[in-house]
């Protein structure tokens, strides 16, 4: 059976998000043509086991017999919207602008303002995920950037200030402090009470998905990624990250149905830097688990949310199963003129609604997606972009900024062809 504790008590409600305003026309200018010069932020350069499924998954390989059917429907089964972002990157202006929001506060450093206008979306959802791609330094630092990343552990307070249920902590990163590093990390999401899932710090947590809670579903999420930049898995410990095998995800996520989960969502970490088009592995791979059917008939998963690329990739309804491909770095500051799309990203909504003809499990009724921005100029904040046309506190040289990132992002985004599948827009 699954032990989860309850969804966010809240609902969708209308959302008002508010953006920086201080963008001159020639940030305007330099956006539109794809060029971002902004020199004063650059970059050179619960407890573990009470948030898992207690089911151990199957063993072996993957296979049609494997599992059990749906499980029944829950009394009160109702909609609810799960959200996701992509990889957040604190690079060391990112970690400079947060000690300076810190000041008179008491704390080394303090993220919530950076996350503050894209908190309404997030905090709305019954559900929102977010992908953790690096992990925390010690106390007091030092705190590095690029190749190898520690944050201070603050950013998990400003996650939890956010909304975020869960976080995807399994990344090419996620070793880049080590085993120490991995454990911390987990440490301090416990702390503030954001599950989490794709590295782990015991074989028995590795086994099993984080479980999350709304409209009655069970929610497990899976976690992978490519690899680990080439740092060794720690001796002795090969269960620490989980790396994409896809007839291990399958069975995870089977696993996971046999142990009462209504609803399977897989985050990835995959697919070529800095490429908008979804590249040969990703396709493949989202062919085949979308494809990949229970003894019940059913979709093994039921969502795929993408990360790794730095860029805003496309969405794709593959086999009747929404694949988000790559929504891009949520916080980030790349200021080469051939990276600003790197702060660029999108966030899908999707709206999930007990199936009538399939007792026990929910689908996909409304997809949707928002436009987001790591907007560099001073102070650093991330924005909702597609909401910046019904925000009647901005200016129009604001206005205009954002409606040129938000039209870049979509462009991607619908690259495949998803409004013809039913992708909506979304302002708010």
């Amino acid at each position: 059976m699954i032990s989860a504790s309850a969804g966010k008590p809240r609902g969708v409600r209308n959302m008002k998000t508010s953006t920086t305003t201080g963008l001159a026309v020639a940030a305007v200018a330099a956006i539109a043509g794809g060029i971002l010069a902004l020199p004063s932020l650059l970059d050179h350069g619960e407890g573990a086991g009470e948030q898992r499924l207690g089911a151990e998954p199957a063993t072996g390989r993957a296979s049609a017999g494997q599992g059990k059917a749906s499980p029944t429907a829950p009394a009160g089964a109702k909609p609810f919207t799960l959200v996701a972002t992509g990889d957040i990157i604190p690079y060391p202006s990112i970690v400079q602008r947060a000690a300076d929001d810190a000041r008179g506060s008491g704390e080394s450093h303090d993220f919530r303002k950076i996350l503050a206008g894209v908190k309404p979306l997030v905090a709305a959802a019954d559900l929102a995920v977010c992908h953790h791609e690096i992990p925390y330094g010690r106390p007091g630092g030092p705190y590095t950037g690029y190749p190898a990343f520690k944050a201070p552990h603050q950013l998990a307070d400003a996650l939890k200030d956010a909304g975020y249920d869960s976080c995807s902590t399994g990344s090419n990163h996620t070793l880049d402090d080590g085993y120490d590093g991995l454990v911390r990390t987990l440490e301090h999401l416990d702390r503030v009470g954001i599950k989490h899932v794709g590295s782990a710090r015991s074989a028995d947590e590795a086994k099993a998905p984080a479980v999350l809670s709304a409209g009655g579903a069970k929610v497990a999420q899976l976690d992978y990624t490519y690899g680990t930049n080439g740092i060794p898995l720690p001796a002795g410990k090969p269960w620490s990250v989980n790396l994409i095998d896809q007839n291990r995800i399958i069975a995870d996520a089977r696993a996971a149905r046999a142990a009462g989960a209504n609803v399977v969502v897989l985050s990835v970490h995959w697919g070529t830097e800095w490429q908008t088009a979804p590249d040969q592995q990703q396709r493949d791979l989202a062919q085949a688990l979308t494809a990949s059917r229970g003894p019940d008939g059913l979709p093994d998963i039921d969502l795929i949310l993408g990360t790794h690329n730095h860029v805003p990739q496309p969405y794709e309804k593959i086999n009747g199963t929404w694949v988000v491909f790559g929504m891009g770095d949520q916080i980030a500051s790349f200021y080469e003129a051939d990276k600003a799309r790197g702060n660029m990203s999108s966030i899908p909504r999707f709206t999930f609604t007990p199936a009538a003809a399939h007792p026990g499990r929910w689908d996909v009724t409304k997809a949707e997606y928002l436009t987001q921005y790591s907007d560099m100029n001073p102070p650093f904040r991330v924005v909702c972009t597609s909401c910046a046309s019904t925000d009647s506190g901005l200016g129009a040289a604001a206005k205009s900024a954002y409606s040129a990132v938000d039209k870049q992002v979509s462009e991607a985004v619908l690259s495949r062809g998803a409004d013809k599948q039913g992708l909506e827009r979304a302002t708010r």
